[in-house]
C-alpha cells in the first residue's frame, strides 16, 4: 500500500526570477499538486529555486522545513550557501506554512483532524516528488544528484520520500526521528502529551502492533502489508530500512523537547546507523549552531553527491 503514488502531471512550473547575484539567480516557482484533495488551498504549491549561474551541470538539493513559518528561514540561508558552491536549492513551501493553509487550518494548528494530517503529509511527499520530476526535465541539473534536507517535519517527509524514491542519492535529516507514538508518549512538552494522551496499556499494545508490522513489512516488503493503521504510513520509521543503501547525515539536539532521543536513535538504528551529530541544544534553538551546521552539511553533501552517480532511473 503506497499512501503517496500519483499519476505524471504535465501542469507546467510557473518560474519567475525574483532576483540575480553573482553566483546565482533565485526564482519564485508555483505549481499545481499532482492529485485531488479536499482541501484546495494545500494543492497549490510554492517554492523558491535558486540556480547556480555559469551554464554548467549541477546537483540539486530540496529543502523542507518544518512547522511553523520560522522554520523555512534556515532553508533559505542553506540555499543560498549551497547555491554559492555550484549546488542548486529548491526550497519547497510544504503545506505546514501558513500560506498553504486556509483561515481555519491556521486557527486550529497544529491540532488538526487525522484526515487532514493524513492529507499535510500525502501532499507533503508528492510535492517533493513533483519537484525532482521537475528537475529531470531541465537541462542545467543533473538528475544523479538530487539529495534532500528535512528540519524536523520536513525531517520526516524526507525520509519518507526517500523510502519511496529512488531517485534521490542522499539526505540531510534534522531534529526528527521515527516512531510517532513514540515521540508524542516521551515529549517534553506537556501541550503534545496532554493532546495525545494514551495510557501506559494502550500505549505498550500500540508499539506492540507497530513492531508487527515492522517485522511484516521488513519479510514482504512495504506494498504487499496492509498497516493496521494508516498513521504507519505516515510515520519515518516506516521507510527507515529502506533508506540503508542511501548517504545519510542526521543532525539532532541532545535536549529536544520535540523529539525524545529514544525516536531519534530509534530511526537512526533502523536506517543502519548512518553519521549524526548532537548539538548541545533543544528544538528550535539547534540554529544558534547555523555557521557549523551550515559547514558541515556543505561537506557532506559535496561529497555524498559526487560519489556514485548511478541511482536507479524512474520512481
Amino acid at each position: 500500500m503506497n499512501l503517496f503514488d500519483y499519476t505524471g502531471n504535465d501542469d507546467p512550473f510557473d518560474t519567475k526570477l525574483v532576483t540575480a547575484k553573482k553566483k546565482w539567480s533565485q526564482y519564485a516557482v508555483e505549481f499545481a499538486t499532482a492529485l485531488p484533495t479536499a482541501y484546495p488551498s494545500l494543492g497549490a504549491a510554492r517554492g523558491d529555486y535558486f540556480q547556480p549561474n555559469g551554464g554548467k551541470t549541477v546537483p540539486l538539493v530540496i529543502l523542507l522545513h518544518g512547522i511553523g513559518d520560522q522554520s523555512a528561514i534556515p532553508c533559505i540561508f542553506l540555499a543560498r550557501a549551497l547555491a554559492n558552491r555550484g549546488i542548486a536549492s529548491f526550497v519547497l513551501y510544504l503545506p505546514v506554512h501558513t500560506r498553504r493553509m486556509t483561515p481555519d487550518m491556521k486557527r486550529r494548528f497544529p491540532w488538526l483532524s487525522d484526515a487532514e494530517w493524513r492529507e499535510h503529509y500525502r501532499i507533503s511527499v508528492v510535492n517533493a516528488r513533483q519537484v525532482i520530476d521537475w528537475a529531470e526535465k531541465q537541462p542545467g541539473i543533473d538528475k544523479r544528484q538530487i539529495g534532500l534536507i528535512g528540519i524536523s517535519f520536513g525531517g520526516i517527509i524526507s525520509a519518507i520520500t526517500m523510502g519511496i524514491d529512488k531517485r534521490i542519492k542522499s539526505g540531510v535529516l534534522i531534529v526528527m526521528g521515527g516512531n510517532a507514538a513514540k515521540m508524542t508518549q516521551l515529549s517534553r512538552r506537556k501541550s503534545t502529551r496532554e493532546h495525545y494522551e494514551m495510557t501506559e496499556e494502550r500505549y505498550r499494545e500500540s508499539q506492540e502492533t507497530y513492531a508487527r508490522y515492522l517485522a511484516e513489512v521488513a519479510r514482504q516488503g512495504l506494498e504487499k502489508v496492509k498497516p493496521p493503521q494508516e498513521a504507519f504510513l505516515s510515520d519515518a520509521l516506516t521507510y527507515a530500512s529502506l533508506l540503508q543503501d542511501r548517504r545519510i547525515y542526521m543532525i539532532n539536539a541532545r535536549w529536544d523537547d520535540a523529539v525524545p532521543r529514544e525516536a531519534t536513535l530509534e530511526f537512526w538504528e533502523a536506517c543502519g546507523r548512518p553519521e549524526i551529530s548532537w548539538f548541545p541544544t533543544a528544538h528550535a534553538s539547534l540554529w544558534v549552531y547555523y555557521p557549523v551546521i551550515r559547514r558541515r552539511i556543505s561537506r557532506f553533501l559535496q561529497k555524498a553527491l559526487a560519489e556514485g552517480n548511478s541511482l536507479p532511473k524512474g520512481k
